[in-house]
């Protein structure tokens, strides 16, 4: 398969076949990784790592594997660079598809990353955008499928603020992957009704079901996966708290969801996450509303159905294959 050019901006974008191509891409990464096999496919290139949105996963790595790659890589925060302040996006954009063969944004509205990917003329990948997070989503499946063997059939429950940038890319990644996607969340936070339309019918086409509800039992039984984000994203005022908690304590996930699940069901979570009071924000919230925990307990997030850890370190193996699939042409064998 020849992905040679293309943008990664939205899961939409990509066919089943297509994504299924990156996943087994990224395993044979992973495994070059742990076998301790050099794979400098891409020596030579650079790749330019914008961010309006700090992270430790997304830069880390997206650095690690453009450097396994055999690329080099600047990184560029909000503080570095004047695009969309002194100078447009289209002409940053322009300057930086000339300079790099491949840019990576992690900031706010897809307009944004839409603008950059049509004036750069060079393949940009999304790090997050307040609408989406898809390179999130090929670590989460790859997590999934490692674990599972599988993933047609499974049932998907995200659990929490069901509009925010993870929600919305989990409804397209299940909906394009034949996974029941189900979103449990007060009303208030339900998704957007066009693109539940949108992932419904693709759902339909790959015989699985996009559920929106706030029935804790309807929501949780049988789910092979609870899926949980915080409850205030980045960039959201921090006034909105005390509103989102008193939404939200009802969905944690906890023991007694976990009992409510399939007796094989796992915990995810793309992280950070506020499940102790080992944070800044953590300690604020419990001096402020007396809560030790938030979107998750402790005592889920370090059981053995956590695989949060693993799900991390994936997202450099499955980032590595998707700047390689975009920027080269033919099978890592040919290498």
């Amino acid at each position: 398969m020849n992905l040679k050019g293309r943008n990664f901006l939205k899961l939409l974008d990509y066919t089943e076949e297509e994504i299924l191509y990156l996943l087994d891409l990224s395993k044979r990464f992973k495994q070059m990784k742990k076998d301790n096999i050099l794979h400098k496919y891409l020596e030579g290139k650079n790749i330019v790592l914008l961010f309006e949105k700090t992270s430790t996963r997304t830069r880390c790595s997206f650095e690690i594997a453009g450097k396994d790659l055999g690329m080099g890589v600047t990184y560029l925060d909000a503080a570095s660079s004047q695009m969309g302040k002194k100078e447009s996006i289209r002409d940053t954009a322009k300057v930086l598809g000339r300079l790099y063969d491949g840019i990576e944004y992690r900031g706010y509205g897809q307009d944004i990353i839409e603008q950059l990917a049509k004036d750069a003329g060079v393949p940009t990948w999304n790090g997050l955008t307040d609408e989406f997070h898809p390179t999130q989503m090929i670590g989460d499946l790859f997590t999934i499928r490692e674990h599972f063997g599988y993933l047609k059939g499974l049932n998907l429950t995200f659990v929490g603020d069901g509009r925010n940038n993870v929600a919305n890319s989990l409804m397209v990644a299940c909906a394009k992957m034949g996974i029941n996607y189900t979103c449990l969340a007060p009303n208030e936070l339900y998704p957007a009704r066009s693109l539940f339309e949108t992932c419904n019918e693709i759902a339909t086409k790959n015989g699985s079901t996009i559920t929106i509800t706030s029935d804790l039992n309807k929501g949780v039984t049988n789910a092979n996966i609870l899926y949980t984000d915080v409850w205030v994203s980045m960039g959201e005022p921090e006034e909105i708290w005390e509103q989102r908690i008193n939404m939200l304590e009802p969905y944690q996930v906890n023991q007694k969801m976990m009992e409510l699940a399939n007796e094989n069901c796992i915990f995810l979570h793309c992280l950070p996450s506020f499940h102790d009071l080992n944070t800044t924000i953590g300690k604020e919230i419990y001096e402020k509303f007396g809560l030790r925990e938030m979107e998750v307990t402790n005592d889920i997030f370090n059981s053995d159905k956590s695989l949060v850890f693993q799900e991390a370190e994936n997202r450099m193996h499955t980032i590595k294959a998707i700047m390689y699939a975009t920027m080269a042409a033919g099978d890592i064998d040919e290498k």
